[in-house]
């Protein structure tokens, strides 16, 4: 299946549930993030300066290839960006350390350790932060066992994995879902994110939602189930390369460049195989969950629907609504709009991941374009 049939999916599948969402404007003309219609920066949008961020290292490769683009068009720009992962990244704008922040996961709502990452967030900013999405892609089960070629697996039998219940691989409950496949007797070696990770959260939070009975620990970036740490989606996916009998959870585009297995998930519907058409109808269950120009998603990981991979995230740049410097807010938005601009987006298809849907790009577009 072709990268170019994903991304047409999946921007079928979202614009069925955003279609109707309000964004604070009412500008869906179509215009892309560039301020025209084919996208991009023009030489008219290009501040100079220098932007620095941090965070998700998911969407590493598809940042790289946004701010190549951007420095492309605006030579007198530099935009530096560290994958340290989602948690640090939003710790360090917290901190005021970094213009913006890559997450995998939206600003928390809901108290932990007696503060909202939200009401953090505004209470640096002296406005709302806001949640803009601009990656999309699916989390790989990937594993490195010789000879398997092909392997199911259940919410349930991942839980009991990831927590240390099931150790080898030619346990019962994976020989039972995968009747003809040779599994070797030996060790299951499990690969976590060491670090605060938005993947790590969204892949808790499906084996949660999916597998509650087996998954009880509350979604979080910190990992709480078994195994070897390794720090980023580059290390956990080096680490099952060169580990027999590994497994983790990463990005599709990581699994794809270290070229290990990906499985079959089955949520109660058949086992489905990760790529574009499968992703496609999943995202078709996520709903918007944010207000105004706060565009985050809430993805429906237990879906049952049939042909769904489940196991999806949505990374988001994480900006103040109202920047405290106005030279670097004006080139802040600069490149959020290349970046979500229709050429920039389709570039992403490449690498692995998902353009933005264009009715979700035209929202984004709008959001920035009311930053200030």
């Amino acid at each position: 299946m072709k990268i170019q049939r994903f991304g047409l999916l999946a921007s079928v599948a979202v614009v069925g549930s955003l279609a109707l969402t309000a964004c604070g404007s009412d500008n869906n003309t179509g215009a892309t993030a560039g301020g025209s219609s084919s996208g991009g920066s023009s030489s008219s949008d290009c501040p100079t300066g220098t932007l620095n961020a941090e965070g998700s290292s998911a969407q590493k490769n598809a940042i790289d290839e946004a701010i190549s683009a951007f420095q492309d068009t605006c030579s007198g720009a530099t935009i530096n960006y560290n994958p340290t992962g989602s948690g640090a990244g939003i710790k360090q704008f917290l901190a005021g350390q970094v213009d913006f922040a890559g997450s995998d996961s939206a600003l928390k709502t809901t108290e932990k350790d007696g503060k909202i990452e939200a009401d953090e967030a505004a209470k640096f900013c002296g406005s709302p932060a806001w949640n803009l999405p601009m990656v999309t892609g699916p989390i790989a089960v990937s594993y490195n066992v010789k000879g398997v070629d092909k392997l199911v697996l259940t919410p349930e039998v991942i839980a009991n994995i990831f927590n240390g219940k099931v150790t080898t691989w030619n346990d019962a409950s994976i020989a039972k879902i995968n009747s003809g496949v040779t599994l070797p007797s030996e060790p299951i070696k499990v690969f976590f994110r060491s670090d605060e990770s938005g993947t790590t959260e969204n892949f808790t939070k499906y084996l949660n939602a999916a597998a509650p009975s087996a998954w009880t620990a509350e979604p979080a970036k910190a990992w709480t189930g078994k195994g070897e740490g390794k720090e980023k989606s580059a290390g956990v996916a080096g680490a099952v390369k060169s580990t027999e009998g590994g497994i983790t959870y990463a990005e599709w585009s990581y699994a794809k460049d270290n070229q290990l297995g990906i499985a079959q998930i089955d949520n109660g519907a058949g086992a489905v195989e990760l790529n574009g058409e499968t992703v496609g109808k999943a995202i078709a269950t996520a709903k918007a969950d944010g207000e105004g120009n706060d565009l985050r998603l809430k993805l429906d990981y237990a879906t049952k629907e049939a042909g769904a991979y489940p196991i999806n995230l949505v990374t988001y740049e994480i900006v103040c609504s109202k920047g405290k410097d106005a030279a670097k807010s004006k080139l802040t938005k600069a490149f959020l709009k290349s970046f979500a601009s229709k050429e920039t987006q389709a570039s992403l298809e490449e690498i692995g991941y998902a353009p933005l849907p264009d009715e979700v790009r035209t929202k984004v577009a709008a959001a920035i374009d009311a930053l200030s």
